[in-house]
């Protein structure tokens, strides 16, 4: 004996109905989930406002794609102690994530590395590994060589990129889901 599937049956014998009335109009807008507060950081020598102007647009468009708030695009020069000054406003101004663009090379006024390096808390280093291998698939040629860092400093995630747009580009795209993973743990909230 043989039986026929019946594909709209339900346990209990019920059957679910042959049309369903569905009107998108009744819908509820979906609120945006926003994945935490950022700010930018552009260190450079070459006028930090002008480059500021250029990075920052960039940065903080592809920041809200992935979700972001961004609470500000900061322009300084490769100086140690606005480096570390703009990376401390962010941690004690309560971001969740700081992103800094620029000052990742071998030159001489490259600093950013080693001044985020003072403030870090926990060091990512497979995440900056990932940035720098995405990077030299992409051949974004100052990723490759970038000294960057990725990290924790009290509850803000640190992370540093190299200028050019290839690597801005390519970086936010490896770097922004891991992030979002990240500012959730710290946050308590591990998706479990």
């Amino acid at each position: 004996m043989s039986t026929r599937f019946d594909p709209r049956a339900l346990p209990g014998g019920r059957k679910l109905p042959a049309t369903v009335e569905f009107d998108p109009t009744d819908l509820e807008p979906v609120e945006p989930v926003i994945a935490g507060r950022a700010m930018v950081v552009v260190v450079t020598d070459r006028m930090p406002e002008e480059r500021a102007d250029f990075i920052g647009p960039l940065v903080t468009e592809l920041l809200e794609e992935e979700g972001f708030l961004v609470g500000g695009v900061v322009g300084v020069a490769a100086d140690e102690s606005e480096v570390r000054k703009a990376l401390e406003t962010a941690v004690v101004g309560g971001f969740d994530f700081v992103v800094t663009v620029g000052g990742t090379g071998v030159g001489p006024r490259d600093i950013t590395p080693e001044v985020t390096e003072e403030i870090l808390d926990q060091r990512l280093p497979g995440i900056a590994e990932a940035i720098r291998s995405s990077g030299l698939t992409a051949g974004a040629v100052d990723s490759i060589v970038s000294r960057g860092h990725v990290g924790v400093s009290g509850s803000t995630v640190v992370a540093n990129l190299a200028p050019s747009r290839a690597a801005i580009r390519d970086g936010m795209a490896t770097l922004c889901p891991l992030v979002s993973y990240v500012v959730a743990q710290l946050s308590g909230f591990d998706g479990l």
